[in-house]
């Protein structure tokens, strides 16, 4: 049992030092505290009563710090929880039962208990014994200091949300008019294992996933997502409201989970907040409400939690699912496929050894050595960050290119290009300590994403990394073709007036406006292969203007444009 000193208000202690009679028997102790507070079973045992009082009497205390990494704890401030709820009250006032499965320190608890007059059942869950009687201790404070004030009967318990048996409960409460109510962590069960927490839920394929997709990256899920599933699942039939505080990944996937799902929830609403002010977090948040025992509903209407300006309507339309139905709308003409394949640019794992500067004549590497090789296969090198200009044919880096297709005998290098080879094997213990298993029983030196379209001299791409629909145009330098790297997707093409009018199709409205309506940018990689190859560029030629692009595109000629389309047209 552990206390934290400032838990205990004088109130509180004075309470206590009143009633020491009182806890020489923790069954009587509890009952006086039901009667002031409306909390069942404040104590579990006498040791508890015992340890309280000596802690009290030798004014000790024992502090305990949290991993708030492990417990994925960001806890909800007061005013947050209490703006949250007054917009719940606004909605149905009527609440008369509260669940919160991560009270942590019962900020939702207490501000539901100002808000709601007719509340007849509160139940608590938390895993983090100290929350547990902070949130008690904040209880029993409350109602000793306003006595006459509405008491429903309260369980705080101290339990793991991923076990609890929610069944029972939501069947003796459906008759109840409910809130379910929280801020569940925010991690991924896969951090949680690799800081070999205890706090996860059994081993479970909620989501139904099939062969590799349940044995990779998709069985990782989101704590809070997990607990959502299983809340929806289990009250998802009572009148009432589902309020939780969760990432905005998280509330995506709820949202395009509900084709298969459909989970009797409707008037869907994604709130955004400012994690950074709330919780001092980089996080993309939001609070997610839907009334329960609705009509099952697809679609989420995204806005600002404190303007309640709208950003935008997002879920499934016409079974696509988007982030802005009204921009698909207008822009879903050019949704199809792409005749250009889109690419990723070149993988080394290697950057020390790979990626250089040239400086006085020489290369200098990643290790501040300087280097001597042959020019031939070394190459200019762009990445995420240089590609916010509309065309360049410059770069900061250099980058060796060993082979000319995946999987090629680099044997090569030593016979043509001998102080390449040994500047190679001399470091060939960095290649060797690459963890990616791509790399194994392959030639040394190997690298990826690497064919004859990478060598395309002129290139049109854009960034995976930012949160940017911007495309750039890349032209050789000194005639030799320049180099993306992983981070970036491009389309290559060998006439630069085709590339031209590529890249000025890709950054025209329509294009730019459909990119927006299906890309999420919440996502970690929001920008990949799959949302490039849905441009349609067939359908984009056929509604682009030749005397816009002629003002865009310097000595533009229509049998330039006429040729693109009959480029387009035999692919």
């Amino acid at each position: 049992m552990i206390y934290l000193k400032n838990h205990i208000t004088s109130v509180v202690l004075d309470f206590i030092l009143e009633n020491q009679d009182s806890f020489l028997n923790y069954l009587e102790i509890n009952i006086i505290i039901k009667e002031i507070s409306g909390v069942n079973n404040f104590f579990d045992t006498q040791e508890e009563v015992t340890r309280l009082l000596t802690e009290i009497r030798t004014d000790s205390c024992i502090i305990s710090s949290l991993d708030r990494r492990e417990y994925g704890d960001f806890q909800t401030n007061s005013t947050l929880a209490s703006q949250v709820v007054e917009y719940i009250s606004k909605k149905n006032e009527k609440i008369e039962f509260v669940l919160e499965p991560t009270c942590g320190k019962g900020n939702f608890l207490l501000a539901c208990i100002l808000q709601f007059k007719q509340l007849k059942k509160i139940v608590g869950v938390e895993i983090y014994k100290p929350y547990i009687w902070y949130t008690k201790f904040r209880l029993l404070d409350y109602y000793l200091k306003n006595p006459n004030c509405l008491k429903p009967e309260i369980d705080i318990i101290h339990g793991n949300a991923f076990e609890f048996d929610y069944n029972t409960l939501a069947n003796s409460t459906r008759y109840l008019t409910t809130l379910v109510i929280g801020n569940p962590p925010w991690i991924t069960n896969s951090e949680l294992g690799l800081l070999e927490s205890e706090n996860l839920p059994r081993k479970s394929n909620f989501k139904k996933y099939t062969g590799v997709d349940a044995m990779t990256g998709k069985g990782n899920f989101d704590i809070s997502e997990y607990i959502s599933y299983i809340l929806l699942k289990c009250f998802e039939g009572h009148d009432g409201v589902f309020a939780f505080l969760i990432k905005n990944s998280v509330a995506k996937n709820l949202i395009h989970d509900q084709k298969i799902n459909h989970f009797r929830i409707g008037y869907l609403e994604k709130l955004l907040i400012d994690s950074k002010k709330e919780f001092n977090v980089s996080v993309n948040a939001c609070l997610f409400f839907a009334y329960l025992n609705a009509e099952p509903n697809q679609t989420c209407m995204a806005l600002d939690f404190y303007t309640r300006k709208l950003n935008a309507k997002f879920g499934w339309y016409q079974d696509k699912f988007v982030n802005s139905i009204d921009d698909y709308k207008k822009s879903s003409v050019v949704d199809g496929k792409s005749i250009f394949v889109w690419r990723s640019g070149v993988k080394h794992d290697c950057a020390k050894v790979m990626e250089l500067k040239q400086e006085n004549g020489y290369f200098l590497n990643g290790l501040g050595e300087e280097v001597e090789l042959e020019t031939d296969l070394v190459y200019g090198l762009l990445k995420s960050s240089d590609l916010k200009v509309i065309r360049t044919s410059i770069f900061r880096k250099l980058t060796i290119i060993t082979q000319s297709k995946v999987g090629q005998d680099t044997g090569y290098i030593q016979e043509k290009y001998p102080l390449t080879y040994a500047y190679l094997y001399d470091h060939k213990a960095f290649f060797e300590k690459r963890k990616s298993s791509i790399y194994k029983s392959k030639p040394y030196f190997s690298i990826f994403g690497i064919g004859n379209y990478s060598f395309a001299n002129y290139k049109v791409a854009i960034s995976g990394l930012y949160k940017s629909t911007h495309f750039t145009l890349i032209s050789p330098n000194n005639n030799k073709p320049i180099m993306l790297d992983d981070t970036c997707y491009f389309i290559g093409f060998e006439n630069m007036k085709m590339a031209q009018v590529a890249h000025f199709l890709v950054n025209s409205d329509l294009v730019q406006r459909f990119l927006k309506s299906i890309i999420f940018f919440d996502s970690k990689r929001s920008i990949n292969k799959d949302i490039l190859m849905r441009i349609d560029f067939h359908k984009v030629f056929e509604n682009a203007d030749f005397e816009v692009a002629k003002q865009k595109i310097d000595d533009l000629k229509r049998k330039h444009w006429n040729a693109f389309e009959k480029m387009i047209k035999e692919n």
